[in-house]
């Protein structure tokens, strides 16, 4: 086997959100939230789950930043299965419900959302702060800025 074929069997490429695409899915989502007057935390990572850009609204609970970062490392870390969709995956598994939401940093209610770019998972969004209903709206409108910019 050549050098090139060796490296090319141990080697990927994977694409990822730029800092600047972070900042735009923070910026969008914190417009939403302003909109709706609902102050929030909202994480933006990159497909490894690593924070790629983070902003804490004035009046958003403390509490709720970790949660936002740990909505978006829940995205990454099961290849882009959104928050709100997590709980149908293991409602019908007993052993899987009541054992996996012990693990640390894994959230399974809304307000985590895949970044998804011609079909592939280059970061995610979460935001904490609302509801499940209105973390998800936000975070999904800083998801958009990023897959369908202005």
């Amino acid at each position: 086997m050549t050098t090139t074929a060796a490296r090319a069997t141990f080697v990927r490429t994977t694409q990822t959100m730029t800092y600047a695409a972070g900042r735009a899915a923070v910026d969008a989502a914190l417009e939403r939230a302003a909109e709706l007057g609902v102050p929030v935390n909202v994480a933006v990572t990159d497909p490894s789950g690593a924070l790629l850009a983070f902003a804490r609204m004035d009046g958003a609970p403390l509490l709720s930043s970790g949660i936002a970062q740990d909505k978006a490392w829940t995205v990454s870390a099961f290849n882009g299965i959104a928050t709100h969709e997590f709980f149908d995956l293991i409602k019908d598994e007993p052993a899987l419900r009541e054992g996996i939401v012990h693990r640390e940093r894994l959230v399974v209610f809304g307000g985590g959302v895949p970044v998804r770019v011609d079909g592939v998972l280059v970061g995610a969004v979460g935001v904490s702060g609302g509801s499940a209903e209105q973390d998800r709206e936000i975070a999904e409108a800083g998801a958009a800025a990023v897959t369908h910019p202005a």
